[in-house]
Parts: C-alpha cells; sequence; structure tokens
C-alpha cells in the first residue's frame, strides 16, 4: 500500500485520485530511498511507474523555496512533457510549481515562464544549457538531479552537455539515475558524481514486461507494407503504434497506410514540436488508428492502452527493442509486440533473443500470400542469459516445412 510508504497525506490524496492502488516494484523499492535522501540507480522494465517512482517523493522532499531545486535531465521532448505531465498533476496537491524546457519551440515563452519561479524543472540538455548561458535559469539552487532514460543520452551523444550541466550544480545534492537499461558505460561516466548509490533492479535487466505477447513474422522486405496492411485491416487493429528504423521509411510507412485510407500519424524527430503534439494528442483521443515513429522517440511515447507495437523495421539497437516494445503492456495492461523480420535482419534478431534471453515465437499471417522467403532456421538453440524456449510447438513445425533455411544466417 502507498500508506506504508511514508508519504505525506496530501501524495497519498494524488496517488488516489490518479487510480493507483498497489504501487509498482521499484516504487516500493524507490520511494524510501529518495525520501532518506540516498542516491539511487533505479532499473526497472519500460511502464513500471519509474516517473512516479521519483516525482513523488521529490515533491514531498522539495519543501518551500525559491528557485529550481529539483532538477530533471532528459534526451527527448517527449519524455520531458510525459515526466512534467506527472509532476505538474501530483504538483496540484503539494502547491510546487513544474515545467518542462526543450528545443524546437520558441524561447522566449519558456523563459517568461522561468522568471515567473518554478520548483521542479524538466529539460533536454541543449535548451538546458541555452537558457543558463544567456543567465535565464539559476541551478545554483539544484538540490536533486534526476538522470532520466541515461543510457539513451549516452547513445545519443548527450553526455558532453550532460557533464556541464552537473558542473553547474551544487557538490551537495541527492542524484537519481533512472532507466529500462542500464548499462556499465553509463555507471562508469556518471559513477563518480554519485554518493554511495544504492542499485534498485526491478526484474532482470533488458527484459521485457511479462504481459507483452512477442512474436517473429518472417516476410521478404518489399513485402512489409503488404503485410502491415494485412494485419490491420484484417485483424481490425486499433491503437497501433509502428517503429521504423530511419525517418525516410517512417515517412513512407504513413504515405502508404493514408493511400490505404488507414488514419495514421507520424512522428520523427524532423517534425516540428507543435507536429509531434498534434500527432500524440490525436493517438490519444482516437483521432489516429496507427501512429509511425523512430527510435529517436521512442521512449517519449506514453498512452494508455496502446494494443500494440509492430516493429516494421528490427532496430539495430537491441536494447532499442526493449524499449519499443514497453510502448504496450503499461501498469499492468496487456498487449502483443509483433517484429517483422527479412532475411537480411536475422543478425539483429539473434542479438535481441540474445539480450532477453527468449526466442521468439515465429507466425504467419493466415491467408496472406507470402513470396518465397529465406530465413534462419528457427530451432537453433541461442545462447543467452537464461536458456527460455519461447517457440510453441505448432510454430516448430510449421516453419520446419515452409522456411528455407538461409545459409549466411542459420542458426
Amino acid at each position: 500500500m502507498f500508506e506504508n510508504l511514508n508519504l505525506e497525506k496530501r501524495l497519498l490524496k494524488g496517488v488516489k485520485s490518479m487510480g493507483y492502488n498497489e504501487p509498482t516494484p521499484i516504487q516500493k523499492e524507490t520511494i524510501p530511498l529518495v525520501l532518506a535522501g540516498r542516491d539511487v540507480v533505479g532499473c526497472a522494465q519500460t511502464g513500471t511507474g519509474k516517473t512516479a517512482a521519483f516525482i513523488l517523493p521529490i515533491l514531498q522532499r522539495l519543501g518551500r523555496g525559491h528557485g529550481v531545486r529539483c532538477l530533471v535531465v532528459t534526451p527527448t521532448r517527449e519524455l520531458a512533457l510525459q515526466i512534467d505531465e506527472v509532476a505538474r498533476y501530483f504538483a496540484r496537491f503539494t502547491g510546487h510549481r513544474c515545467m518542462a524546457v526543450y528545443g524546437g519551440v520558441a524561447y522566449e515563452p519558456q523563459v517568461r515562464r522561468l522568471h515567473r519561479g518554478i520548483d521542479l524543472l524538466v529539460a533536454t540538455p541543449g535548451r538546458l544549457l541555452d537558457i543558463q548561458r544567456h543567465g535565464d535559469v539559476d541551478l545554483g539552487r539544484v538540490e536533486t538531479l534526476v538522470l532520466d532514460e541515461a543510457d539513451r543520452m549516452l547513445d545519443m551523444g548527450f553526455w558532453p552537455d550532460v557533464r556541464r550541466i552537473i558542473g553547474k550544480l551544487p557538490g551537495n545534492r541527492q542524484n537519481l539515475l533512472f532507466s529500462a537499461t542500464m548499462s556499465p558505460q553509463v555507471l562508469a561516466v556518471i559513477g563518480s558524481t554519485l554518493n554511495k548509490p544504492v542499485h534498485v533492479e526491478i526484474g532482470r535487466s533488458a527484459t521485457p514486461v511479462p504481459a507483452v505477447v512477442q512474436s517473429v513474422y518472417p516476410v521478404n522486405g518489399g513485402q512489409k507494407s503488404e503485410l502491415l496492411i494485412e494485419l490491420i485491416e484484417k485483424r481490425g487493429l486499433d491503437r497501433v503504434l509502428v517503429f521504423t528504423r530511419t525517418k525516410y521509411r517512417a515517412d513512407r510507412v504513413n504515405q502508404m497506410l493514408g493511400r490505404k485510407g488507414i488514419r495514421s500519424a507520424l512522428i520523427h524527430s524532423n517534425r516540428s514540436q507543435s507536429q509531434r503534439q498534434m500527432a500524440l494528442d490525436g493517438f490519444k483521443n482516437g483521432q489516429f488508428r496507427v501512429l509511425v515513429a523512430t527510435d529517436i522517440v521512442s521512449r517519449g511515447i506514453d498512452v494508455e492502452n496502446i494494443s500494440y507495437v509492430i516493429n516494421f523495421d528490427m532496430p539495430t539497437n537491441p536494447e532499442d527493442y526493449v524499449h519499443r516494445i514497453g510502448r504496450t503492456a503499461r501498469a499492468g495492461a496487456s498487449g502483443a509486440a509483433i517484429s517483422f523480420v527479412a532475411a537480411e535482419e536475422c543478425e539483429e534478431l539473434r542479438s535481441i533473443e540474445g539480450l532477453i534471453g527468449a526466442t521468439l515465437s515465429c507466425e504467419d499471417m493466415e491467408g496472406f500470400s507470402y513470396d518465397h522467403r529465406t530465413m534462419p532456421d528457427p530451432h537453433r538453440e541461442i545462447v543467452a542469459k537464461t536458456r527460455r524456449l519461447a517457440y510453441n510447438g505448432r510454430a516448430r513445425a510449421a516453419w520446419g516445412s515452409r522456411i528455407r533455411p538461409r545459409p549466411a544466417c542459420s542458426r
């Protein structure tokens, strides 16, 4: 029960109004540590409530004061907006002022709001440094620093900016790192700034939420568009999130869906902030049936009841697979993740299976006219962190007869 975590009554009222009943494991483990002022390195699966795990105790510890006293740094605009939304919701019950600053929108409105006074600031690295460089924000009163999706910031090349930000903060502060995966490289980079941190890991690192049903659809690359249309139309799929490897591919998929009369929206780094927000809002309210996105924004998409995540292209970074499929089955709900795998993507599939410790079930779309396919032999035994086999007998038999192993990618 949240009542057992030493949260104040006003925050408990906020928790209850949001419909939370029981704290998630990451919340149960982390909230008391943050309340005690400890540095925390938190690692848990996407969709398990990490944002509330740090926002709730931070708001309780903030008390009353002047200036920015909590700084949350995150890699993308979408994630900044998501965290800010949670913070502002709970701040209604505590009286604190929260806001997010990020690039891609006008500078002056953000600065004017900052000058009115902010207690908790969520920021992307580039915009925060711009504001600080112009003297429009004072970071000298920061008591708590949160680095959210720290591994993603490393992947995206933000660490030089993060180091500059850290250099402008008081040395005597609380440090919190949260992510769905926490690589040794991240800990090596940030380790010197932590003060006897407590490591909290819920579940095995880089393990998808169990409620996500995962499957692989082997298909020739040239038939992926046809297969996507067939899946959406014949199965009547709604609230579908489609991931592509590049912005160009995302544009093509979105255009193709539009030509077929399927309402879809597009979100990637070349879209303006207003376009990205309109796409997210339209997807949330049901205006769009499908949202097409790239990995650059995969961690900032927080939409309830996403039924399907479809990997139109397999990610080159296996950890991105975990973050992609974590957009569904959030907060205890169920969901499905389908990955279209062409022969040239078998190495990516192998890396993903090794990371998550499972061999993914292969399936066919019934009634779909497949061209001749060459794929890896599905009977291979993978070397993984745990030897958990996800193939079922029917799928084994089916692929044994339908798919001719490709020598270069044999399993």
